[in-house]
């Protein structure tokens, strides 16, 4: 379904990468470690940082989370180019895109349930558990024009793996159609599907570096082939890190306790300490030392960061909260 003219294509200038926190809860220890190391990257190589409010997931956004993740993104040094960007105000142009991937037979409607497509299924799961679309359960005919009614829309997904490179990660080599199959990218709720958002904001603010955690590695695979269906010419330069963990593996989270940072100020815990602390989950420094934005900015390198995931342990948080 490669190439397509573009929806519209926007000059790339300056390296760009973007700080994306998403307002359905506080920021914890392992948003902190993505957003400080991936602010380092692009303080230390001169790219341009755009503040991004992922705010599409509107049932789970609670009153005032935008605000203050903004001031915590403040109060632990993070700084960015340009004025804060709304995700929820861009629905004009992922409208727009969605236009251009039905005119170009490129999506369909899909009314199917999870059911449905879990027993129609041949092959396992994809990463984040989402049931493979089998393309048997695709319709008919493909229509050739977008109408938003209430229904899921799906990307037709080509059999060929998606391949490049991590700067981090290393070479990867996913195939969607037998993993995913065709996947969602318009929902029921009128609303873009977080692939199609994030591509069509990041093509159009210029963002040429993506630096997240690994748990966001098959992701990738998905907005590529977004990009491509799209006509974008450009592919950003992924860099997907290691996780911050509980001691039983599973990714951060309450049950391991408050790992906020607003919990951890609010106790009078400093910056510097927790910038320390993530400062030795990624390679500066052999014990935890109190450390500032700076030095860490000019302390960081990613051929020296740690390539498994962090255990956040019982210690960490006694040394976050005892001066």
């Amino acid at each position: 379904m490669y190439p397509h003219p573009v929806v519209h294509e926007t000059p790339l200038t300056n390296p760009t990468t973007r700080l994306a926190p998403s307002p359905t809860g506080a920021l914890h220890l392992g948003n902190a470690r993505t957003f400080l190391i991936n602010w380092a990257l692009a303080r230390s190589n001169n790219w341009r940082i755009v503040l991004r409010i992922e705010d599409l997931d509107t049932p789970r956004v609670k009153p005032g989370v935008i605000d203050s993740t903004i001031d915590t993104l403040r109060w632990l040094g993070l700084d960015w180019d340009d004025s804060p960007t709304i995700q929820s105000t861009r629905l004009e142009h992922h409208e727009l895109a969605m236009r251009h991937l039905a005119s170009h037979q490129c999506v369909y409607p899909c009314e199917l349930t999870r059911s449905q497509i879990e027993s129609a299924a041949s092959a396992p799961h994809d990463s984040d558990h989402e049931p493979r679309f089998d393309p048997s359960l695709r319709p008919p005919s493909i229509p050739a024009s977008f109408n938003d009614s209430g229904t899921n829309w799906r990307v037709l997904v080509d059999p060929d793996p998606i391949t490049f490179h991590d700067t981090f990660a290393g070479p990867q080599s996913i195939d969607l159609d037998a993993t995913l199959g065709d996947f969602v990218v318009w929902t029921k709720r009128a609303t873009p599907s977080y692939q199609l958002a994030v591509v069509v904001d990041d093509h159009d603010q210029g963002v040429t570096h993506i630096v997240r955690g690994n748990d966001l590695l098959h992701s990738a695979a998905r907005q590529i082939h977004l990009q491509r269906a799209l006509g974008y010419t450009s592919t950003p330069t992924y860099t997907h890190l290691p996780l911050v963990r509980g001691p039983d593996g599973k990714r951060l989270a309450k049950r391991h306790g408050d790992t906020r940072i607003d919990h951890y100020r609010a106790q009078g815990t400093t910056p510097e300490r927790i910038i320390g602390l993530i400062a030795h989950w990624s390679g500066l420094t052999p014990s935890r030392t109190p450390m500032s934005i700076t030095e860490f900015r000019d302390g960081f390198l990613l051929d020296t960061l740690p390539p498994g995931d962090i255990t956040f342990t019982p210690q960490d948080d006694h040394w976050l909260t005892t001066p």
